[in-house]
């Protein structure tokens, strides 16, 4: 519950908001040629809906219902395209996605499988943060909210190792062991969200935003493919960084795999609905890589995966209506996708794009391409959300590096990855922040100076071992 002076300030707010939103006929840029006063009306509309994403007066999905109303109120668009947003395949994709990933929690699957990786790899310390790393990968192509699946599934189990450990912040324990499992859980958990379209809730977005201004199809298996060597080579190298920079007192834990012992013989053998879900989790995933030879549609195959899953009972439709997060997902992602793809058909993105471009003038594509992506990277400092920042940057950023020269498929997938490590920064940088900064195992001064040197290195393996790997793939 929100305290008093919270729910003022979102008072006083919310009325400037909205004033905001209606006045936007009152504010009009002398549009510049090949832009009509329509496209500055909805970019007005466009960037209050972003400024309410990002100071939360009111829940995400409210600020974006005003922003469809107004957008209709003011016949900047018409009711039917201002909906449109609603029809999109990719939102239910992702939508549907929270659904399979509620099946995961439910059952006690993703737990099971978090304890048997814990049991067979734990004795150590250092190997013990992999496994539990290794298990966030291996859910994470079918659990689309790294909040969920890192807030939901892994930290708990951190929480449970380091208190078996003795490490708690009441007592000044923390960096025994909890300090560093929690730091290396959060920056994992960035990593291998970047790794899978379907593993944050934002990125069908660059998906689709990369697709309706650059021409750019980014398929499933293509994510994963460019993702696959950047994203091991992180994997692998952050938390041994960390081990270094940040070292726990106890390095061996030979009692965490009788932890995980005791813990997955109190759960019982496999049960029948966590052997529904490891067979939709098989299908889907099957099918998202190989659908598009049989011409099955990603979005095609989430709902199939849904219908098997409340087929054999493993949901019921009332988990599938309290599903919060789907359904407010649902909401602002409509809005965020039909105001975008219209800025596009007006002209406004394409006039910025050649506006900017002018900034970035005589340089070769790629110098001016790192120092786009190097802003767009850092620019994460005045976000509290991954999506408030693609649904402000992605498109204008996309813009001036194809314009520059860039290969568009190699500046989407750039940008796109970018979109989920640029939260390595801060503790309020994405969903799954809070979640681990919240527990006081690591002070705010420690949390940015990792986030900022975690960066550096993220940004040097993407673009380094990652540069070379797509070249291999033919990306450039």
């Amino acid at each position: 519950m929100r305290d008093g002076k919270t729910a003022s300030r979102d008072i006083r707010f919310t009325p400037l908001l909205i004033t905001a939103m209606v006045g936007v006929d009152l504010w009009v840029i002398p549009p510049p040629t090949g832009v009509g006063v329509q496209a500055w009306h909805l970019f007005a509309i466009f960037v209050a809906t972003i400024v309410g994403f990002v100071l939360k007066p009111l829940p995400m999905g409210s600020v974006a219902v005003m922003g469809i109303a107004v957008t209709a109120l003011t016949n900047t668009l018409g009711i039917k395209e201002a909906l449109s947003g609603f029809g999109n395949t990719v939102i239910w994709l992702i939508v549907i996605a929270f659904f399979i990933s509620r099946g995961f929690i439910k059952t006690g699957l993703g737990e099971r499988i978090a304890y048997l990786f814990v049991r067979r790899f734990g004795k150590r310390t250092l190997s013990l943060s992999y496994s539990l790393l290794f298990c966030d990968l291996l859910l994470s192509p079918a659990i689309p909210s790294n909040t969920a699946r890192a807030g939901g599934i892994i930290f708990p189990i951190i929480r449970s190792l380091s208190e078996t450990f003795g490490s708690r912040v009441e007592d000044g324990t923390e960096r025994r062991i909890g300090s560093f499992l929690t730091i290396v859980g959060f920056q994992g958990d960035l990593i291998t969200s970047a790794m899978f379209m379907t593993a944050m809730a934002a990125n069908p977005l660059s998906a689709k935003l990369a697709r309706d201004v650059a021409g750019v199809n980014i398929t499933w298996t293509g994510w994963a493919l460019a993702a696959a060597v950047p994203g091991v080579v992180s994997l692998l190298f952050v938390p041994w960084l960390l081990y270094r920079l940040y070292p726990p007192e106890i390095r061996e834990t030979e009692g965490a795999a009788t932890l995980a012992a005791q813990r997955l013989k109190a759960m019982g053998p496999v049960k029948r609905t966590e052997k529904f879900m490891l067979l939709v989790f098989a299908i889907v995933l099957v099918l998202w890589i190989f659908g598009g030879r049989w011409n099955i549609d990603p979005t095609t195959t989430a709902f199939v995966g849904l219908a098997v899953l409340l087929l054999t009972q493993v949901l019921t439709w009332e988990d599938v209506k309290k599903e919060q997060g789907a359904w407010d997902t649902l909401a602002w992602f409509a809005a965020v996708v039909m105001m975008a793809g219209y800025l596009d058909k007006l002209g406004l993105v394409p006039w910025f794009g050649q506006w900017i471009k002018h900034s970035v003038h005589g340089l070769p594509w790629i110098p001016s391409s790192v120092i786009l992506l190097l802003v767009y990277f850092y620019s994460h400092y005045f976000f509290a959300s991954n999506t408030a920042h693609i649904s402000a940057m992605f498109v204008a950023f996309l813009v001036v590096m194809v314009s520059a020269g860039a290969p568009p498929m190699l500046a989407a997938l750039l940008l796109a990855f970018f979109s989920n490590l640029f939260a390595a920064t801060t503790h309020y940088g994405s969903g799954a922040s809070p979640v681990f900064f919240g527990a006081g195992y690591v002070t705010q001064a420690r949390w940015w100076t990792l986030g900022l040197v975690v960066s550096v290195v993220d940004i040097v393996i993407w673009l380094g071992i990652g540069g070379a790997w797509w070249k291999v793939l033919g990306l450039w």
